[in-house]
């Protein structure tokens, strides 16, 4: 099992995460190659497996009801209220940066000397 593969696995498990969010958005190809990550409930992304992760994609948030709230890829810009799962992944999706293919295996540092020499 790849660490991305293992990382969905723990995330699809936690108990600090909507599941159905993490179900659906493990569902969406473009998405689950990258590496998951939770933090305050909401669910991150990242082109890279280790820490310190990029910060280059929006992510969801939970808001109350069954309503969530995508934001970034900073903590400052709000990208808009979806009204279902789908809708925010489709919001995530439509802004993935280019060459946002699998994950890669190291640091966002690592990764950025890598895309240098591409």
């Amino acid at each position: 099992m790849s660490v991305v593969e293992a990382a969905w696995q723990e995330l699809l498990t936690s108990d600090r995460i909507n599941h159905e969010l993490a179900e659906a958005v493990h569902a969406e190809p473009r998405l689950r190659r990258l590496f998951p990550w939770a933090g305050m409930w909401e669910l991150h992304f990242s082109r890279c497996t280790e820490h310190p992760p990029t910060w280059d994609i929006p992510y969801i948030a939970p808001l109350k009801g069954e309503c969530f709230l995508v934001e970034g890829p900073s903590r400052s810009e709000v990208v808009g209220p979806a009204p279902t799962v789908e809708t925010a992944e489709a919001m995530v999706v439509e802004r993935l940066p280019l060459r946002c293919g699998p994950a890669f295996l190291g640091n966002r540092h690592e990764l950025a000397a890598y895309e240098a020499n591409l």
